[in-house]
């Protein structure tokens, strides 16, 4: 059969390849343009395969609230460079799976996710898609990681993207009345924590939420620091305590300063709203993801 330029063309417009690629997979398939499809899927998978190895540190954070903040999703997409991160391509392929996470809520882990049907195409699953992508614009891309916060009780789920989409936070806050989750004030207070969570970078809520072995980790790290000094010991876990304390204003969340006003901490800040307001709020989690960052 003879291959045209009209084949290749509406070829190359499916699937992205270049003009050469898609006339060896009609050639080889015989004008046939699923198995032509395929073709260039399979020789993709041998693209990203070569490509897996390099990092890829930029791409975007983006997430997505709904409207009665009962939840919120954030994920991650890693590619190599700022100019792929701001293709059409990457972006429109990061809006469908954000879109898809919204809808799939039981999905709970990117292995698992690679394996669902593609929300735009169901005919493949979003790994294959991911290959294709991977081979149309010639970077590593990875999916990083993806989280989801739920809430059954009385409060609010707040989502802040900050721009540029390098940096992302959800954040569950609860209030102990329904008519104040709804008030203006703490709507407005949800807002101002989840922009705390974004320019502090907080790791927990609060001291005691900090694992153990992460605790003691620390711990280790001051007690090595004064080993040598000739101090009792009582005097040493003093000495201990203090670094420790000053490590909860970095790592907890309650701890920090207000980015509003440095002089209140934010557990100050929620017990002066929470006495204004009339009824106990707190803050149940948050996700921040930092391009490129953490785990």
């Amino acid at each position: 059969m003879a291959i045209t330029t009209d084949m290749i063309k509406q070829l190359r417009e499916e699937t992205g390849a270049g003009v050469l690629e898609c006339k060896k997979a009609l050639e080889a398939s015989s004008g046939d343009f699923e198995k032509a499809i395929l073709f260039l899927r399979e020789r993709g998978l041998a693209t990203a395969a070569k490509k897996a190895s390099r990092e890829a540190k930029d791409g975007l954070v983006s997430l997505q609230v709904d409207a009665q903040g009962q939840w919120g999703v954030i994920l991650e997409v890693n590619c190599e460079t700022d100019f792929v991160a701001r293709t059409e391509d990457f972006r429109a392929f990061t809006r469908a799976l954000l879109q898809q996470l919204c809808d799939e809520p039981a999905v709970p882990d990117v292995a698992t996710l690679l394996e669902r049907p593609f929300v735009l195409d169901q005919n493949v699953t979003i790994g294959q898609q991911l290959t294709a992508l991977v081979a149309k614009l010639g970077e590593n891309i990875i999916i990083r990681r993806f989280a989801r916060l739920q809430r059954d009780g009385i409060g609010w789920i707040e989502g802040y993207l900050h721009p540029g989409d390098r940096i992302g936070v959800i954040l569950h806050a609860s209030a102990g009345d329904p008519r104040v989750a709804e008030s203006t004030a703490f709507r407005e207070l949800v807002h101002d924590l989840a922009l705390q969570v974004a320019a502090a970078a907080p790791r927990y809520v609060a001291p005691s939420d900090i694992p153990s072995e992460v605790l003691e980790a620390e711990r280790a790290i001051y007690r090595a620091q004064i080993a040598d000094e000739k101090k009792p010991e009582p005097i040493k876990e003093r000495i201990i305590a203090g670094k420790l304390d000053k490590w909860y204003e970095t790592v907890c969340l309650l701890r920090q300063p207000f980015i509003k006003d440095d002089a209140l901490r934010v557990a100050d800040l929620l017990e002066q709203k929470s006495k204004q307001l009339g009824t106990p709020l707190t803050v149940e989690r948050f996700v921040r993801y930092e391009l490129g960052m953490g785990e």
